[in-house]
């Protein structure tokens, strides 16, 4: 009785570790998908964008206009216009140097969704990503010019 007790014990604290290294793996993925996001504009390298952002990507937000201290209307940004803009935007590397930021903050991790933060030079975006075929891309993303305020509860 106490071996058949001990074996159950073992089974199940290695199919824990093993359930705790697909978890990791998917954190990993997530993260990878999110910096891969941000190189596409820092790099200006759209291929980043091909292998992480998915092409039903929905992208919305809004732009602080410092001459006009307001944001803009609601801005849409569907994947063909992603691929334009990072072709360009930084395409001479003056928008972004080593101390930019390049933070990517992961909220929840499911087995299929996703859900990560990533703050950069131009604000913050908010992710959703889908894990397509073992593959994390990103879905949505909401975002906006670098925040006046912020508050968490």
């Amino acid at each position: 009785m106490k071996k058949s007790i001990l074996m159950l014990l073992c089974l199940f604290s290695i199919q824990h570790i093993l359930i705790s290294q697909d978890h990791t793996k998917d954190v990993i993925g997530v993260k990878a998908a999110c910096v891969d996001y941000i190189n596409t504009f820092y790099n200006a390298d759209t291929t980043l964008a091909y292998k992480s952002v998915h092409e039903s990507l929905r992208k919305t937000g809004f732009y602080f206009k410092d001459e006009k201290n307001h944001y803009s209307q609601q801005l849409e940004m569907p994947f063909e216009n992603l691929i334009d803009l990072a072709k360009r935007w930084n395409a001479k590397g003056d928008k972004t140097d080593a101390n930019s930021p390049k933070e990517v903050e992961i909220f929840e991790v499911s087995d299929k969704t996703a859900v990560a933060k990533v703050t950069a030079v131009w604000g913050i975006d908010y992710m959703s990503l889908m894990k397509i075929k073992g593959k994390w891309m990103i879905v949505n993303v909401l975002w906006q010019s670098p925040p006046k305020f912020s508050v968490r509860e």
